[in-house]
C-alpha cells in the first residue's frame, strides 16, 4: 500500500526537510501522513537511487525515513546542526508503529555510530543521546563507532551504559579491561578485535591481541573478511602497526579476496607512502 509512486514523492518531501533542518515542514509532513515515519521505503525514485545505488542493494536497503539523519549513506556530505531534534519528530511519530519501532531505532544507532559525517559535523554524539533516550540498544554499537574510527563516539556509547567489548577496550586503551575480558574472550572476538585494532592503526592494542591469542594471518569473519589483519593495518597508514604484524610473521603476500592485491599493493594504490617504503624495504612483492 505505501510502495507506489505517491508514497515516494512523499517520502522525497520529509527527507528534504531532513537534510534542511526543517522542523515545522516536517512536522507538518508527518501530522498529515504518519505512515512516513512507520513505514519502509521499498521502492525508491531515482532521487535515491541514483544518488546511493549501492548502499540501496546493501547495508541501506529498504530504508526508514528515521536512518537518513545519520547521513550514511552519505548523500549530502554534512548534516543540519538541529539534526537531533529532526531525529526526535521523526521518533514520536514512529513509536506509535509498535512492530517496527526498535527496529528503527537499533539500526538508526548502529547508522549514526558508523557515520562520519555526524562525526565531523558535531552532531553524532547528540543523535546518540535522543536515539538511546528512546530505548536503542547499544549492544555491539561501540564496536560499530571504531569500525570508521569514531572514537568519541565509542567512548560516549560505553559512557551511556553499552557493555564494553574486548574490541572497544583495546582501540580505547582501556588495558586493565582488555585483560580482563580476553580472559573469556572467544577466538572469533579476540580475532575481530585483532582486525579493528589494525584498522585502526592501533600498534599496542594489536601487539596485545596477537598476545590474547588472536591470528596474525586470519581475516575476521565479522569485519571486511576480503583482507587480512596486514591488509587493514597498512590501509589504516600507520608504520608502527604494520611492523608489529610484520615483525611477528604476518605474511607478505596473501592476497585479499575482493581485489586480489597484497599488502603492499594496498599502500601503493591508497598511496600510504610511508607504509609503502617500509614494505618495499623488507622485501615484500605485490
Amino acid at each position: 500500500m505505501h510502495n507506489d509512486t505517491r508514497f515516494d514523492t512523499l517520502f522525497q518531501q520529509a527527507v528534504s526537510a531532513v537534510d534542511a533542518g526543517d522542523e515545522n515542514h516536517l512536522r507538518e509532513l508527518l501530522n498529515l501522513h504518519p505512515e512516513l515515519a512507520t513505514c519502509r521505503l521499498y521502492t525508491p525514485g531515482k532521487w535515491l537511487a541514483e544518488a546511493i545505488p549501492d548502499a540501496l542493494n546493501s547495508f541501506f536497503k529498504h530504508p526508514y525515513l528515521l536512518w537518513f539523519v545519520a547521513e550514511d549513506a552519505v548523500r549530502n556530505n554534512t548534516l543540519p546542526p538541529n539534526i537531533a531534534s529532526i531525529a526526535a519528530i521523526i521518533i514520536d511519530k514512529a513509536k506509535t508503529e509498535k512492530t517496527n519501532f526498535q527496529e528503527q531505532i537499533n539500526y538508526a544507532l548502529k547508522l549514526v555510530a558508523w557515520s562520519g559525517v555526524a562525526n565531523k559535523c558535531g552532531v553524532q554524539v547528540a543523535l546518540l543521546d535522543v536515539l538511546i533516550d528512546a530505548g536503542a540498544s547499544t549492544d555491539g554499537v561501540s564496536n560499530d563507532a571504531l569500525v570508521n574510527g569514531n572514537n568519541d563516539a565509542a567512548r560516549h556509547i560505553i559512557h551511556r551504559g553499552a557493555k564494553l567489548t574486548l574490541a572497544t577496550a583495546l582501540c580505547l586503551e582501556k588495558w586493565n579491561d582488555a585483560d580482563v575480558l580476553a580472559a573469556s574472550a572467544s577466538n572469533d572476538q579476540k580475532q575481530f578485535s585483532l582486525v579493528l585494532a589494525a584498522l585502526n592503526g592501533k600498534a599496542e592494542a594489536v601487539k596485545r591481541a596477537i598476545a590474547f591469542g588472536a591470528d596474525i594471518n586470519k581475516p575476521s569473519d565479522h569485519l571486511y573478511s576480503h583482507g587480512s589483519p596486514l591488509h587493514h593495518a597498512v590501509w589504516s597508514g600507520s608504520v608502527d602497526t604494520v611492523k608489529v604484524l610484520v615483525e611477528a610473521g604476518a605474511n607478505l603476500d596473501t592476497r585479499d579476496t575482493a581485489f586480489d592485491g597484497t599488502p603492499l599493493g594496498w599502500a601503493l594504490y591508497g598511496k600510504r607512502k610511508e607504509v609503502a617504503d617500509y614494505l618495499l624495504e623488507i622485501g615484500a612483492r605485490e
